[in-house]
């Protein structure tokens, strides 16, 4: 995995060919014929790509997976396909033609800013990543559109750029890094990079602290499929602004400055926002749409009365208000015949898959509850309901 170009040649494109789809329980059997005829190396690299091709087929579809190529850290840290169609869509409504992608990666945002019709210099400093930016380039037949550039990224000139995206690296030798000055670039070199251009967009950890987001800034939290991927810093838009999005849509909220929601007791409906909605701290934005309030002043879940169709949070009819007592718990659900416990948690110690354990070690019939673990009025409870069918 330290070089891709054997596996660029006609043999090593051959034996990625003859290996794909190959079942982990299967590689010993498949390595084993196909090193008779081939290198034990070159095998093993081929082996190796069609794990990461099987493992990015779920961000970037399997008919891109099954022609790029990627490496380890490639695909963990690799923009999901749709986040990053959606932001080069952003990008070219704004009018921007050329971008200089730095830190691009395995070349995840140059492919869909290429195929927005934006022309694009990807850089990387990392020699390997690099050489995967341009093999995909070349395998999607991109090329044309997107220039790979072995280099550090602080020595680019992007001033001849519409636009610049910058994707620090956020993932050290002990994993993930929270604090936005230890990436690589740091923030404040990014932000500085940003300035320059019309416009930028700066990829960051949706973790990041609303007091870091530059006052040049629109902050934007992205979510997918109810997962919340990422945040952007944008440059040359609305700045102080603040969007949650969601994906597939895009459906994007945005913030008006809004006080917290009054605290209200638990109605009819519990609304759980989505993850971006809260990342970007605008349940209060979702809240006033539903005409709801919050069971609690620390605990983003919204309730009301009326039944309201939102794409922004998922709607539940509760049924149950307990205090936290497993007992009673495991009683109410074998008398009720539940035989699948979703479990939801919100300012709770417990875990959810303790919880199920105990409350229904055994499946007690064709019902389903949603238990959610929180406290309304800063007391431990459980609210258990359904959803309700309209979101």
């Amino acid at each position: 995995m330290n070089d891709l170009a054997p596996l660029l040649t006609p043999e090593g494109r051959a034996l990625l060919d003859e290996v794909r789809g190959t079942a982990p329980a299967d590689e010993l059997a498949v390595a084993t014929r196909l090193r008779r005829g081939h290198p034990a190396g070159l095998v093993s690299a081929a082996l190796g790509q069609a794990r990461l091709r099987q493992r990015a087929a779920a961000k970037f579809g399997a008919e891109d997976a099954e022609r790029m190529f990627f490496t380890p850290n490639g695909v963990e840290q690799s923009t999901r396909a749709s986040v990053a169609a959606y932001r080069a869509e952003r990008l070219r409504a704004l009018g921007v033609t050329s971008v200089a992608d730095l830190c691009c990666g395995i070349g995840g945002d140059a492919i869909a800013l290429a195929r927005a019709g934006i022309r694009v210099l990807a850089v990387d400093r990392d020699p390997l990543t690099a050489a995967a930016a341009r093999a995909n380039a070349e395998a999607l037949g991109l090329a044309g559109l997107i220039d790979v550039r072995e280099a550090d990224v602080t020595e680019v000139d992007t001033a001849s750029y519409d636009a610049v995206f910058v994707d620090p690296a956020r993932r050290g030798g002990r994993g993930r890094i929270f604090d936005p000055e230890a990436y690589s670039p740091p923030l404040s070199w990014a932000v500085r990079a940003a300035l320059k251009a019309p416009h930028a967009a700066l990829k960051v950890a949706p973790g990041i602290p609303h007091e870091a987001v530059p006052a040049e800034a629109e902050a934007e939290w992205i979510s997918d499929g109810g997962d919340v991927k990422e945040a952007v810093l944008w440059f040359g838009t609305a700045p102080g602004a603040v969007r949650a999005t969601l994906l597939p849509g895009p459906r994007s909220l945005l913030g008006r400055g809004l006080p917290d929601p009054d605290v209200r007791s638990v109605g009819r409906y519990l609304y759980e926002p989505d993850g971006a909605v809260i990342r970007a701290h605008l349940v209060a934005e979702a809240a006033e749409a539903l005409d709801g309030g919050l069971i609690d002043p620390t605990i983003a879940y919204v309730t009301a009365d009326a039944l309201r169709a939102t794409p922004y949070a998922t709607a539940y009819e509760i049924t149950d208000r307990l205090p936290f007592n497993v007992k009673k718990l495991k009683a109410l659900l074998r008398e009720r015949e539940v035989g699948i416990l979703t479990v939801k948690k919100r300012g709770s110690a417990v875990e959810p898959e303790e919880l199920r354990r105990k409350a229904l070690p055994k499946p007690q019939g064709p019902h389903s509850v949603t238990v959610f673990l929180t406290r309304v009025a800063g007391a431990p409870t459980m609210l258990l309901g359904r959803p309700a069918g309209l979101t």
